[in-house]
């Protein structure tokens, strides 16, 4: 099982790099640029009445990061509970003054308040996202050693209590043939979709890398390292949970609940610790995988009112008032949704890799990418790639009808067997119809052979690359050529030198 999750994390992260090239390259947002050169000029810069709806690519990729930073601060919530009733046992029995059905209650509700990503003390909140990118890198030197440290520490605890592994690593399999095999492919595509997001908003991060190898061969290995080494202190600690209690506890947070009840002031300082790791690391995914990502691509929705430090407040309300409590009730509600939006991300990454890769090879205008001028090679028809839609659309309907017999109608079987693999089919749908459309309505600008034009940019100046006067705050809404914040694009600081 570990041996698995790491090869589909591997596919995930492959997938990922591949998509984030151009911004390592050029130091470019991925909604920022490549909606410009794949979607048209229309999706990215929408100088016309046609604004709204031509901006949902952009929407739904924040949409996601929104609803994921719920999900991420309900779970941070829960170590913040465990917290609490480290010190104060009475916390587990706080009466409950919200009405019953709704999915929670007063007690697990205090403690996401509690918790820094989502306090309601507003200050509190914003304090979590207002930091620059440049400037978080601090909470994470912090927490790679924290985390982990917490993990192994849980791990031993676990293996000690139980005197041993459990018997979850030596039982043998309770299916075969094709039921394993799908059961396998559910479990690849469950992976892949855990990561769809960040395949998307990768790029986001790696334009800030300041060679592009230092954002390739760190994330290339240590993804599918990663994310092995976690599964597998959670499938021991979980087997070991079978020795303890006699079935099997897969939620490690539970599991810290359980051996509370057990008391013992050296087990409440344990949980107490471990949990607080755990929450901090739920603050820097959320911060570094949701409330950034979701702020980038809301700056490109409305660049002259949102920052990614305004686009960052609007995640962290909506990812709070959608509820997340609801899609955590259970595994299958949790799972489906996950292969749900799978199906529109995959359609998105397809268009994006057929396009840069295969169409363009690597090719591109960077300066008409920032222009709406009906002349410029990004236009398209009225500023609307019909192509990059057309290959979208296809991308999702391939998996539409499977996608109903996920959430209990009755489909024909090989509907299904398509949607267990949604996102490789919305992916190569996507970007086979793409690469094809293409080459029946050619698009201008492209090259006949490799031809990427990032080599060839020097000094690249970042927007704020003297920290200590930038302000994103102050920076809204204003010209950077005007203001001297940044060079003209036609300045000798961003010329492109040609052999």
């Amino acid at each position: 099982m570990d041996d698995l999750v790491f090869h589909d994390h591997q596919r995930a992260i492959l997938v990922a790099v591949m998509d984030m090239r151009v911004d390592r390259i050029l130091h470019r947002g991925s909604f920022h640029l490549h909606n410009g050169s794949d979607w048209g000029d229309l999706p990215s810069l929408v100088p016309s009445h046609f604004e709204i709806f031509f901006r949902d690519l952009g929407l739904f990729v924040a949409g996601m990061a929104c609803i994921w930073y719920g999900v991420q601060a309900w779970i941070g919530g829960t170590c913040v509970y465990l917290m609490i009733r480290s010190i104060w046992s009475s916390w587990e029995t706080v009466p409950n003054s919200m009405p019953k059905g709704n999915g929670t209650n007063t007690r697990d509700w205090a403690s996401l308040e509690h918790t820094p990503a989502s306090s309601r003390d507003v200050k509190t909140r914003l304090k979590t996202i207002k930091f620059p990118v440049h400037q978080i890198r601090h909470l994470f030197t912090v927490k790679s050693f924290v985390v982990p440290t917490a993990g192994i520490a849980f791990f031993i605890w676990a293996i000690v209590k139980a005197h041993g592994i459990g018997p979850i690593v030596h039982q043998p399999n309770k299916i075969h043939g094709s039921e394993l095999a799908w059961a396998m492919v559910k479990g690849i595509m469950s992976s892949i979709a855990n990561f769809a997001t960040l395949i998307v908003n990768d790029p986001d991060f790696a334009r800030f890398a300041i060679k592009p190898k230092d954002a390739l061969w760190s994330q290339l290995f240590t993804i599918p390292c990663g994310f092995a080494f976690t599964s597998f202190i959670g499938i021991i600690v979980s087997s070991s949970s079978t020795v303890i209690y006699k079935e099997p506890i897969w939620n490690p947070l539970e599991l810290l609940g359980r051996f509370l009840d057990e008391g013992g002031s050296g087990t409440r300082a344990g949980v107490f610790f471990i949990s607080f790791a755990f929450a901090l690391a739920q603050l820097g995914t959320n911060i570094a995988a949701n409330s950034v990502s979701a702020g980038t691509d809301l700056t490109a929705l409305l660049p002259r009112f949102i920052n990614i430090r305004r686009g960052g407040y609007v995640c962290a309300l909506v990812g709070l008032v959608m509820c997340p409590w609801n899609l955590l009730s259970s595994s299958n509600n949790f799972t489906t949704y996950l292969s749900s939006y799978s199906v529109f991300l995959s359609s998105i990454a397809g268009v994006l890799i057929s396009d840069y890769y295969f169409v363009r090879k690597g090719y591109l205008q960077v300066k008409d990418l920032y222009s709406a001028r009906k002349s410029g090679p990004y236009f398209y028809f009225f500023g609307i790639n019909w192509r990059a839609y057309a290959a979208y659309i296809a991308g999702i309907l391939i998996n539409v009808v499977g996608f109903a017999g996920a959430i209990g109608r009755k489909v024909p079987v090989g509907a299904q067997y398509v949607y267990n693999l949604n996102f490789f089919c919305g992916f190569i749908v996507a970007s086979t119809i793409y690469y094809l459309l293409c080459r029946f309505f050619p698009v201008p600008a492209v090259s006949t052979y490799w031809l990427e034009v990032g080599g060839d940019i020097t000094d690249m100046p970042l927007a704020y690359e003297d920290s200590s006067s930038y302000d994103e705050e102050s920076a809204v809404g204003k010209d950077p050529v005007k203001s001297g914040e940044v060079g003209d694009v036609d300045s000798p600081i961003r010329k492109v030198h040609k052999a």
